[in-house]
């Protein structure tokens, strides 16, 4: 009995392991995919899934075919020009969006056995499984499209969503094993000042995809080379995106101030939530960088990257406050009590 739960224990570590690798792979995979956005790498292989019809990219311009212009153009409307950094920067987020496929891939495998024990873990691993391959198919559909706006913000909106189901499945995984602090008194209040935080955060990230929607209209307009006029150039989403953070950081502090006034000890949701604030000051920082510093390509990634995690950590959060409804294996309590 004892070596079966060991080989029990043994195969939850091995899965949680996975889970998180995963998780930080997809949050490097969004950080790729701002790196393509932000340098204009989207189109630096014109075709899928191959790379200007090779497997491994070319590194200059000599491993190109004859007329390799006329071969591509008619599909990017003429404008090809080869740029070996941006074929590579393009050429590694797919390399990367393959991996974290292969990973996802992994997790379900391994998420087996929980079909006995806590079937939660195994369907969160399905649907994320299924979730990864749609948004590969998409990404797809971004380079046919030739960088449709519509489509990179459906694409980015759909990495999220998997970042989310991976972050359930994972929490659910430990459950029992993190040091939640109990909170006491109304819980309520708490949990509606955060669900109106994920709520209001979430809108957030997509006005700022609108806001770079419109910065790819002001660079269609007036180029790359009049970059410190972008700003000057956006019409009001960014005046909301930009007056909105201070909302979204309002109720930021409202959560830690409910958490503090409702439990008697500090856990690890005390820890999540503060280190969100600061998450909050460092995000707006970066919009105040992008804004006034001429819209740096370098910054472009981080601010994403960072609205991102700060939405993770807010679910996570969440999930953490209502433990004991959301992350409790029922199965096994009937198992252990029948």
């Amino acid at each position: 009995m004892t070596s079966s739960n060991n080989l029990i224990d043994k195969r939850e570590q091995l899965f949680r392991r996975l889970a998180l690798l995963t998780v930080i792979t997809i949050y490097l995979l969004i950080v790729a995919g701002g790196i393509v956005r932000s340098t204009g790498s989207g189109m630096g292989c014109p075709d899928w899934p191959r790379c200007f019809g090779r497997w491994i990219p070319p590194t200059e311009a000599s491993q190109l075919p004859p007329g390799y212009q006329a071969i591509y153009g008619a599909k990017l409307k003429g404008e090809v020009e080869f740029n070996a950094v941006k074929t590579w920067i393009e050429y590694v987020n797919r390399l990367l969006g393959a991996f974290a496929g292969l990973l996802v891939f992994a997790l379900l495998v391994v998420s087996i056995p929980y079909l006995r024990r806590d079937k939660r873990v195994f369907y969160g691993s399905l649907l994320s499984f299924i979730l990864i391959g749609l948004n590969g198919w998409l990404g797809s559909r971004v380079v046919a499209t030739e960088l449709a706006p519509y489509l990179v913000t459906l694409h980015m909106l759909l990495a999220i969503l998997v970042v989310f189901v991976l972050l359930y499945v994972m929490t659910v995984s430990f459950s029992g094993r993190l040091p939640i602090e109990p909170v006491t008194g109304n819980k309520t209040i708490v949990n509606r000042i955060l669900i109106w935080t994920v709520v209001l955060s979430s809108i957030q990230v997509l006005i700022g995809t609108q806001v770079r929607e419109a910065i790819d209209e002001v660079i269609q307009q007036i180029g790359y080379s009049e970059r410190y006029r972008w700003i000057e150039h956006l019409d009001y989403r960014f005046y909301i995106h930009r007056t909105f953070s201070l909302v979204i950081l309002a109720f930021h502090l409202a959560v830690i101030y409910q958490l503090r006034k409702h439990t008697t000890t500090k856990g690890i949701l005390s820890q999540l939530t503060t280190a969100l604030v600061a998450l909050v000051v460092i995000e707006i920082l970066t919009g105040l960088i992008l804004a006034y510093f001429s819209v740096p390509a370098a910054a472009q990634p981080i601010h994403l990257t960072l609205a991102v995690v700060i939405l993770g950590a807010q679910f996570t959060a969440l999930l953490m406050l209502n433990a004991d409804q959301l992350l409790k294996n029922r199965a096994v309590e009937q198992l252990y009590y029948s």
